[in-house]
């Protein structure tokens, strides 16, 4: 086919022609007020201004300080499109930003109420009862109990740090509108629980971060919006006053999975070991614990039999109510040591494989040079006489010995007189 000048023509060429001229004439008549969002092409980028299509007949102007402000539009080049706001409109010039304007705030806002969608806020407050953030720069209440999933300890910590909110509450006019981060933290914690008990089982091993400190335990953030926690008896293997004296907030933990049950509330409940994830302290036994040393150990506490004694963070030995005192019969533990008491003991026996061991409080003190550690081994008289808690009482004449001397001396004192 033969144009009138002549020329071969196709009919992909005429489609062409024929879809440019109808994109030309669809932006006559077309007109854009301030607010609208449009996605134009770079035209010319100069230096104090940078023009864009806008689909009419008049192009778009973004000046320069605005282009260079925003990071999705600064390093833009010819050819590129780019998600504009229409800012102002003065005749035939059409003034375009990368930033949304007021109307556009609202409307965004109000289409994150209906939809129920995200938005990015920053706290700029704390006030009586709540919190106010900025939102698409709308200010907005957030009530202190919406604010995270657990309690808020320090208010003043949130101020300045910009989270996700749900819009709960929307006034157009600006005047009422209430957010709240909970819902989000709530929908993303059910959704990690459902993936976190298909990928994890009770004895699994995991890294976690310490969130905050009671008096019964650590809990410990195992998953985004996840907590476990580790109650204080599993923070350490020594015995704990408060669980600030093993872990501190915002440290990185290893920990083991105990138990992964339904509360009685509904909500899953994890429960985690931090002294389960690392060695024993019979696997790192102290090498100056030996038989027949003295060493300083914490009562611990006091039982019938004897008080414990935790002569390393760990290693408890047992003081029998026999190696108590050199010179009284002792009845209650008590009568001599109290928990919390620090004592000299001596080393008399240790058994690793049952992780046990026996100590003497009596053969550590002012006598215990005295105290030869083999007079105490298997079969010999001593180990016979102090064998089942017994203590040997000697002959008669034994018992009497100190009574006869006493007498003597009293004789010989009447004779001076």
């Amino acid at each position: 086919m033969r144009d009138i000048f002549d020329d071969e023509s196709t009919d992909q060429g005429t489609n062409d022609f024929a879809k440019m001229f109808e994109q030309s004439m669809g932006g006559i008549g077309k007109k854009l007020s301030v607010g609208d969002k449009i996605r134009a092409e770079v035209l010319s980028i100069g230096k104090e201004e940078i023009f864009v299509s806008t689909g009419t007949v008049d192009d778009g102007v973004i000046l320069r300080p605005d282009f260079e402000s925003d990071e999705k539009t600064k390093n833009a080049k010819v050819g590129d499109f780019l998600d504009l706001y229409v800012t102002n409109v003065k005749g035939s010039q059409i003034f375009m930003s990368p930033k949304p304007t007021a109307k556009n705030l609202s409307d965004d806002l109000e289409d994150a109420f209906d939809m129920m969608l995200p938005v990015e806020g920053r706290v700029t407050e704390a006030v009586n009862g709540g919190f106010r953030v900025n939102v698409l720069g709308k200010t907005a209440f957030c009530p202190m109990s919406q604010i995270d999933s657990r309690r808020v300890e320090d208010p003043a910590s949130y101020v300045g740090r910009k989270f996700d909110f749900i819009v709960t509450q929307f006034d157009r006019k600006g005047r009422n509108i209430v957010v709240s981060r909970r819902k989000l933290l709530d929908e993303q914690k059910e959704a990690t629980l459902a993936a976190f008990e298909d990928e994890h089982k009770p004895g699994d091993m995991l890294k976690g971060v310490v969130t905050r400190l009671e008096p019964f335990g650590a809990f410990v953030e195992i998953a985004p919006g996840l907590e476990g926690l580790a109650h204080i008896s599993e923070l350490a293997w020594n015995r704990l006053g408060h669980p600030s004296e093993a872990v501190k907030v915002g440290q990185e933990v290893e920990t083991k999975i105990l138990k992964i049950e339904q509360g009685l509330n509904g909500r899953m409940n994890i429960s985690l070991s931090v002294k389960q994830a690392m060695p024993t302290p019979w696997e790192n036994f102290p090498s100056h614990l030996r038989e027949g040393e003295v060493v300083e150990g914490r009562v611990t506490r006091n039982m019938k039999f004897g008080a414990f004694v935790e002569v390393a963070p760990g290693i408890e030995g047992l003081v029998p109510l026999s190696e108590m005192s050199l010179t009284k019969r002792v009845q209650r533990a008590d009568e001599v040591v109290q928990p919390g008491q620090t004592v000299q003991v001596r080393v008399k026996e240790i058994r690793k494989d049952e992780q046990r061991l026996s100590l003497s409080i009596k053969d550590a003190g002012a006598d215990s040079d005295a105290y030869d550690p083999r007079a105490f081994a298997p079969g010999s008289s001593a180990a016979i006489a102090t064998s089942g808690n017994k203590k040997s009482l000697g002959t008669l004449a034994d018992q009497f010995a100190g009574l006869f001397d006493a007498n003597a001396s009293q004789t010989q004192a009447k004779k001076k007189k």
